[in-house]
């Protein structure tokens, strides 16, 4: 089998590096020519053309940077498919750019599988994370021994093409807040005197992610306050204050302690404080 990849950042790099350590034949193409001619050295064939890349591959890999990249790298690379070629794209991608991607490609007669990631270089390596997988069912399933190497774990979320671009989203907007979190921690942590390493340490006695499932199931269904609303804010209060003395800024707090008072106005100080959370939820049962 021969194998197209495109796109070799870091990701993309390693998903070929990977390949190659598994005996499959791998073409690579770059936008910038040195980084796919890099990988000849471990077994690759570099391509300058992506349709020439393309030719003769049973499979297309790309790992590019956004909707607008995928569609004229695959606009490029289309006179070189075999009519019976399946495009397989990691990239994060907008979930209509995703859809509108799979239905053009199939009215063309080839297949497209569009396969996020919750993956880093060292996991494209290593055969590790997270794999995304939605769209035709029969396919992905043909595919998934292919793919299930690729990763440590394959989830396919339904049929519709872009649910897997959907759920791509919504955990790297996780990771946004998470990230922005720890910034806002650590300078709590520097108003208090307390060194960023020290900060961290917290995670040692404290696990916040084993709570995720309880808030969740508080977010959809239970109405019973375990924490007020209120004295969530006061304590969002007394983060904002202590930032202010110290003249550090804070991110993430602000705005939420600004939701939280948009809900208090509205009489719902008394409810459980993941009530801002459910504005979302409300809104699509609306």
């Amino acid at each position: 089998m021969t194998i197209a990849f495109f796109g070799m950042g870091l990701l993309g790099a390693n998903f070929v590096r990977a390949m190659l350590r598994r005996g499959e034949k791998v073409n690579v193409w770059n936008r910038s020519p040195a980084k796919a001619r890099a990988l000849e050295a471990e077994g690759a064939k570099a391509f300058d053309d992506p349709a020439e890349a393309a030719r003769g591959a049973e499979r297309v890999h790309l790992t590019l940077s956004d909707d607008a990249a995928v569609d004229a790298v695959l606009e490029s690379a289309r006179a070189g498919f075999d009519k019976n070629a399946i495009v397989v794209d990691h990239t994060t991608t907008s979930p209509a750019g995703t859809a509108s991607r799979a239905a053009r490609w199939a009215e063309r007669g080839i297949a497209f599988q569009h396969a996020p990631v919750f993956m880093g270089p060292p996991n494209a390596l290593d055969g590790t994370g997270v794999m995304l997988a939605s769209g035709d069912r029969a396919r992905h399933d043909a595919l998934a021994p292919e793919l299930s190497k690729m990763t440590g774990k394959l989830v396919w979320l339904g049929e519709a093409p872009e649910r897997a671009a959907v759920f791509k989203l919504m955990g790297n907007s996780f990771l946004m807040a998470l990230t922005a979190g720890l910034g806002d921690m650590l300078a709590l942590a520097k108003a208090g005197n307390v060194a960023p390493a020290d900060a961290m340490g917290i995670f040692d006695f404290f696990d916040p992610g084993a709570s995720i499932g309880a808030r969740a199931k508080r977010v959809l269904e239970i109405d019973r306050a375990s924490w007020e609303l209120s004295m969530a804010r006061k304590d969002a209060r007394l983060m904002m204050e202590e930032a202010t003395r110290a003249q550090v800024r804070l991110t993430l707090v602000p705005a939420v302690a600004a939701l939280m008072d948009r809900h208090i106005a509205r009489g719902e100080g008394g409810r459980d404080w993941t009530v801002i959370a459910k504005d979302a939820l409300e809104s699509n049962r609306a």
